[in-house]
């Protein structure tokens, strides 16, 4: 058992001093990788061997695990090839922390995870300063403050000049009444703004949530929900001249049932088809034609008929109860006047 295990043990060490050594050494390659250290990618364009990726699933998995263990070391010491520095270490600030690799400038655009945001559709403001060619100037965050003697803000709190709502005396304008509370003025003149800021940036919002969703739902973006491409395909469907009739349809695309109002204007019966049938229509038109009694329908007539009678019944009903409750208070007041009458009267004769 002892001899057992001291071979198991050897054999064990030779292979991890095997397995260390392959960690190093690359067997030699037919072309050289292409290395794109800023992207910290490599590109191997050697083709592989004969029958080196085919057989069984545990040969191939060590094959491809040996070329792509040859391909990282071979990009590793690329890496070590480049400038070093060492980055300051936290707890003291001296160069004493890890050694980092100075990458250079990628050298291929690798495509997005993500498309790239929509641009901000323009505001009022901005369509008004694009159409009358007013140019945006930079003016600076701070102005001085004669008041205060000190540099302040332009806008928002502790702004230059303070807020006149704020102020601890108001000029009353000309014109005014001086009477008026001029403070109690600023104030709701200053909620008024506010509120008419805040209206016009709901304004802004709105519009392009409008302008994203009706770009969105017939243009395909790559981020779409079900329902509009459900929608978009529906809409591209009856794009055609016989409305989406002879479309050939998706493999898993359900069968929508047929609209009532869609295509009513252009439906059209077939040229070739059963001439009885249209000898018939033909006919029937000509008779209908030829009789002097109108067509007469006996459904729409009586729906008609009993729509006008429910409406005559309705206004009529209404009229009756205005008039009962003008007679009713009209009574009420012809009572209390013969009462009050009556009590004049009585008092006299006493």
């Amino acid at each position: 058992m002892a001899a057992t295990r001291v071979e198991a043990l050897l054999a064990a060490a030779e292979e991890r001093e095997a397995e260390r050594g392959l960690s190093v050494a690359v067997p030699g390659k037919e072309l050289e990788l292409e290395f794109d250290l800023g992207n910290l990618l490599a590109i191997d364009r050697n083709p592989p061997a004969p029958g080196a990726g085919t057989g069984a699933g545990a040969r191939r998995e060590d094959w491809l695990r040996a070329l792509a263990r040859g391909n990282a070391q071979l990009l590793v010491a690329q890496l070590w090839a480049l400038p070093t520095e060492r980055a300051p270490d936290a707890a003291s600030g001296a160069a004493a922390g890890p050694v980092l690799a100075q990458l250079p400038e990628p050298a291929l655009r690798l495509p997005r995870e993500k498309p790239p945001p929509r641009p901000r559709p323009p505001t009022r403001w901005e369509q008004f300063a694009r159409l009358k060619g007013i140019r945006r100037r930079k003016r600076t965050a701070l102005v001085w403050d004669e008041q205060a003697k000190e540099w302040r803000r332009r806008w928002g709190y502790r702004r230059a000049g303070g807020d006149p709502a704020r102020a601890w005396l108001a000029e009353v304008p000309a014109g005014r009444d001086p009477n008026e509370d001029q403070f109690a003025r600023l104030r709701q003149e200053k909620r008024e703004r506010v509120a008419r800021n805040e209206l016009n940036r709901l304004r802004n919002l709105a519009r392009a949530h409008r302008a994203a969703t009706t770009a969105t739902t017939l243009h395909p973006t790559g981020h779409q929900s079900r329902q509009e491409l459900a929608h978009a395909a529906s809409v591209a469907r009856v794009s055609t001249a016989s409305l989406g009739r002879f479309q050939p349809r998706l493999p898993k695309e359900p069968a929508e049932p047929p609209s009532r109002s869609r295509g009513r204007k252009r439906r059209f019966e077939p040229l070739l088809g059963d001439l009885a049938a249209e000898r018939g229509r033909q006919l029937e038109l000509l008779r209908d034609m030829g009789s002097k009694r109108p067509i007469l329908d006996v459904t729409r007539a009586v729906n008609k008929q009993l729509r006008q009678e429910e409406a005559e019944a309705a206004t009529a009903k209404g009229k009756k109860q205005s008039k009962r409750g003008k007679r009713g208070r009209r009574q009420q007041h012809v009572g209390r006047s013969s009462k009050k009458s009556r009590a004049k009267s009585g008092a006299r004769r006493q």
